[in-house]
């Protein structure tokens, strides 16, 4: 080559760099604003936000598209996109010569680098268009590599009205992502940008499929002639075009953590989410106005949430739709007693069967009462923590110390919202602080994580954050509980919780505005929430008719397995221990152990009944008996010989509860005439008067139901009066109670009052 060519080359090279300097190709288009997804696991999208001009165009990568799409793309489109710089000059050439012999345009010869420069820079189509199109796609080339210009080509080619690229357009019309392409659907789209109105799938099926079969074509001898028949065989059906919105909520939450990301992956599971939405869904037929649903479900292994619905009904605003309650801190009833049982096993204060008193008691003036208004006597640690009842909690918490309570939920990672400027009291245990859904389901996977709670993860990236909330045989007690009642029951029949394999409580909070359900299996934690997000109480709505039976429910949809069996951690052994004393009944006198009871022990360690609240001294104690009579006496009255005879006593708030047999075996006998009526301590100074034992009232014809005028003698301050267990009424002392029986039956009626004194009387009504 002479000189003079050799500097004209040179010269018009260095023109076309300095324009291309000056006049760069508009490659920031292909950062335009896409549609920020959040995506499920399996990557589902959950939930899509468009950009300012309601453009649905979904992030997607290279690699993240079916190989036959680029096949049927580069196939129909650019079947020389890997080689050509930008430009294909015979396509041109024959786009030319169509021109020419027709008067218009037949084929644009345009390849797909110029497509891509068309759709980072609209330009006419003119000749003059053209050529711009053709300077542009020369530059993107010498800028980018094949496959960044077919990422762009991905992204932004138009797939039909606010549609754009392969993703967004395979979401919307198959309802699949565009990796998952057949050769039918990889073709479909690929000839969808020709005329994207015109052969919208969902509008124009006939046309669609004419455009596909013409793409399938094109694939001749790059597929195999029978796939090419079979995608052919294809119907095209295509979905009404709507945006994705599943766990909505749950999107929106994770959109405002990442407000910049354009793809965000959860941690969710989409099939268990559809299906968790779908058993809400049901229940909304059943819910007043205005009541709202939450629900989460965590992998106990991962922490990851699986399952998330802030609210019952997303499109339902009367329902508070867009508050999300999985995050709204509300009053948890009686969720907290799993967790208090569970930190005084291990503070050595409790074993599973505890003497507990469910009876009415004042705790320095707080005087709870059971859901019910009923009261049981009697009861372990076991049946109070299965049955829910109050004042047994109240009193482990009395114990333990309501203000430890707090800092151990804590320390274990559950904070309780109390009331501005108040500190921890005895209704915390009762529901007087406020949790979030999030956090207790949290808290409640430590009962199948050894007794470590963790804070639940919603993207993979999330870090792992445990606590020890428990120790490990304390959660194993506590779920073997709540599972199947304990050693005792799980003897009798497996008990019903052991069989399903979910150990499950539920909690109302004061008023009814709020019902709880949280369960745990080997494999998911769940909690439910239902009530009024404004706080509105719903009468009638608790724990157990409303939120287990939606729990109950949502375990059966996320099949999980089948329980495993589960051996006692190496500090859980089971022991025979015995009542009043709550020690093993091993090396205690038979006659000291009044009921047995085999109970879950922690650390090789039975710790004995709580001290009486209402009298002092020792559990063990000696009375000294007349030898002919066997009635007590002192040495000061004996009168001649005694014998002594060692007795438990069981605290005095339970006595009134102990029946006849019991009663003959456990409490001391009459004393003898010589000496005093009383030792203090008995409880003989309070009497039903005007009432005999055994007595029969009898209702006069058809008259008004029998009414009975109560009145006691000797009590202190304030009476109890009870029927059946089940708390009627409270009066001051010396004042008179009026009772009436609609029904007739057996009756029983006691009186206590608050020194632990107590009498009862057991009555017919004919």
């Amino acid at each position: 080559m002479s000189h003079q060519p050799r500097l004209s080359l040179a010269a018009l090279l260095t023109l076309l760099l300095v324009a291309d300097l000056l006049f760069p190709p508009p490659l920031h288009g292909r950062n335009a604003p896409q549609v920020q997804v959040v995506l499920a696991r399996d990557g589902t999208p959950l939930r899509a936000f468009p950009d300012r001009e309601h453009i649905w165009r979904h992030p997607v990568r290279f690699d993240e598209v079916s190989p036959r799409y680029i096949e049927a793309l580069i196939g129909f489109e650019d079947r020389a996109f890997w080689w050509h710089p930008g430009v294909n000059p015979w396509a041109l050439l024959r786009a030319g010569v169509l021109w020419l012999q027709n008067g218009r345009i037949v084929s644009g010869g345009s390849t797909l680098t110029m497509q891509v420069a068309r759709l980072l820079e609209p330009t006419p189509r003119t000749p003059a268009g053209k050529l711009r199109q053709i300077v542009r796609a020369l530059q993107i080339e010498m800028r980018c590599s094949k496959r960044e210009i077919l990422e762009i080509y991905l992204r932004l080619a138009p797939m039909g009205g606010v549609l754009e690229g392969v993703e967004a357009a395979s979401r919307a019309y198959l309802g699949k992502p565009a990796q998952r392409l057949s050769e039918s659907e990889a073709s479909l789209l690929a000839a969808l940008p020709q005329a994207p109105s015109l052969l919208r799938p969902d509008r124009h099926p006939a046309r669609a499929r004419a455009a596909r079969d013409k793409v399938l074509e094109r694939m001749a001898g790059r597929w195999s002639a029978n796939a090419i028949a079979d995608a052919r065989q294809e119907p095209v059906i295509a979905q009404p075009v709507r945006e994705p919105l599943l766990a909505p909520l749950f999107a929106e939450r994770l959109r405002r953590l990442q407000p910049h990301a354009a793809r965000i992956e959860s941690t969710l599971d989409a099939a268990m989410q559809q299906m968790v939405e779908q058993v809400l869904a049901t229940r909304l037929g059943i819910l007043p106005p205005r009541v709202s649903m939450a629900a989460l479900v965590i992998d106990n292994e991962t922490l990851e949430v699986r399952a998330y619905a802030g609210s019952a009904d997303f499109s339902d605003s009367e329902r508070f739709a867009h508050v999300d309650m999985v995050q709204a801190a509300r009053s948890p009833g009686s969720a907290l007693k799993p967790f208090l049982y569970g930190l005084a096993l291990d503070e050595g204060l409790i074993h599973s069967e505890s003497l507990l008193a469910d009876v009415p008691q004042s705790f320095a003036g707080y005087q709870p009462g059971n859901f019910q208004a009923s009261f049981s006597g009697p009861v372990g640690v076991s049946e109070a923590l299965q049955r829910s009842l109050n004042v047994p909690a109240v009193e482990v918490l009395e114990r333990l110390g309501p203000q430890r309570f707090v800092a151990l939920l804590r320390r274990g990672g559950l904070r309780l919202d109390l009331p501005p400027g108040a500190t921890a009291n005895l209704s915390v245990i009762l529901g007087g602080a406020a949790v979030n859904l999030e956090s207790l389901v949290g808290a409640y996977s430590a009962l199948a994580r050894g007794g470590v709670s963790g804070r639940p993860r919603y993207l993979a990236e999330s870090p792992l954050v445990e606590s020890r909330m428990l120790s490990e045989g304390a959660a194993f007690i506590i779920r073997d509980i709540l599972e199947s009642g304990g050693p005792v029951a799980r003897m009798v029949d497996g008990g019903i919780g052991s069989r399903r394999g979910i150990a499950w409580k539920t909690g109302t909070s004061f008023g009814f505005r709020d019902a709880w359900a949280v369960g745990v299996s080997d494999r998911h934690t769940a909690g439910v929430w239902v009530g009024r997000p404004d706080g509105t109480p719903n009468p009638g709505f608790f724990g157990a008719n409303i939120a287990a039976p939606l729990l109950v429910d949502i375990f059966a949809v996320i099949n999980d397995s089948p329980p495993a069996t589960r051996m006692p951690p190496p500090a859980v052994s089971s022991a025979r221990i015995c009542w009043p004393l709550g020690t093993r009944s091993e090396g205690t006198p038979t006659a000291l152990c009044h009921q047995w009871r085999t109970a879950w022990i922690l650390n090789d360690t039975a710790p004995p009944t709580f001290p009486d609240r209402l009298r002092t001294g020792p559990a063990r104690r000696t009375d000294y008996r007349d030898p002919v009579t066997g009635q007590r006496v002192r040495p000061d009255c004996a009168g001649g010989s005694m014998r002594a005879v060692e007795m438990a006593r069981w605290p005095a708030a339970l006595e009134p509860w102990l029946d006849h047999g019991l009663r003959a075996r456990a409490l001391p006998p009459p004393w003898t005439t010589a000496c005093s009526a009383s030792d203090g301590g008995s409880g003989n100074g309070l009497r039903i008067v005007g009432l005999s034992n055994g007595e029969t009232i009898r209702r006069a014809g058809d008259g008004p139901p029998a009414t009975l005028r109560l009145e006691a003698r000797g009590g202190e301050h304030e009476l109890i009066w009870l029927l059946n267990g089940r708390q009627i009424g409270r009066v001051p002392a010396r004042q008179a109670f009026t009772l009436s029986f609609a029904e007739p039956g057996s009756f029983q009626i006691t009186v206590l009052d608050q020194a632990g004194q107590h009498d009862r009387v057991e009555i017919s009504v004919r």
